[in-house]
């Protein structure tokens, strides 16, 4: 069985939260919202090697709240770049084994065991897996004054954890940069490799608005 590594990636501010606080340390049940996300992963494996990919500036803000609410899951911690690709990228820095690694959003806090489990077994068989969602409404393409529906069964909306082996992503991302990258399967994809998807789950969210919370503390209480 592979070593498993968690890469969480928690470089956002509050701005579309109207919120001085960012995102990731915002209360959600009782704790910050990062906490839960790491939870979501090592109830799945508690053996899941941890790196965290926060500001620099937020180191010791991530210390109190670890302290305050007796956060004890072991895990490395390390800053974030100019944008996510550096950030992944001074994540990888930190895993010097053979492996899966899980590339997740520090703000999905409700990614399902089941998801994570998909792009496990996925990755580890054919080297890469994106978990999806089919768009459930319908989707049309808007440029300038011209729009036109499009065929929303050929569309699908992409979570994390994007879920690679651990040698395939790190050579991706000696790649430079480019606008193009949108996400970790981007990079990977711009080296030739396909990408396999997965089924998501649906409320696997990303906290990024106000109601999110909400949404995400409704979801919380029905799990329980």
């Amino acid at each position: 069985m592979p070593k498993k590594f968690a890469l969480i990636v928690a470089g956002g501010s509050g701005s579309r939260m109207n919120n001085q606080v960012p995102k990731q340390f915002l209360e959600l049940a009782g704790k910050p919202v990062l906490m839960h996300t790491f939870e979501a992963f090592y109830t799945f494996d508690p053996n899941i090697s941890f790196v965290l990919v926060l500001p620099d500036g937020e180191f010791s803000r991530w210390k109190e709240l670890c302290e305050k609410h007796r956060f004890t899951i072991p895990h490395q911690l390390t800053a974030g770049g100019s944008n996510r690709f550096e950030s992944v990228k001074n994540g990888l820095h930190l895993i010097r084994e053979e492996g899966v690694v899980f590339i997740h959003d520090g703000v999905r806090p409700l990614v399902s065991g089941r998801t994570i489990r998909n792009c496990f077994e996925t990755a580890q068989e054919k080297g890469n897996a994106l978990p999806v969602v089919p768009v459930s409404e319908s989707v049309r393409y808007v440029d300038g004054t011209r729009n036109s529906s499009l065929d929303r069964s050929k569309y699908y909306l992409v979570q994390t954890p994007q879920t690679f082996r651990v040698s395939l992503i790190k050579k991706a991302y000696e790649q430079a940069y480019s606008e193009l990258f949108t996400d970790d399967a981007s990079v990977l994809e711009n080296t030739g490799q396909a990408i396999n998807t997965v089924e998501g789950n649906r409320t696997n969210i990303k906290i990024t608005y106000p109601e999110d919370i909400r949404i995400a503390t409704f979801l919380l209480s029905t799990e329980n």
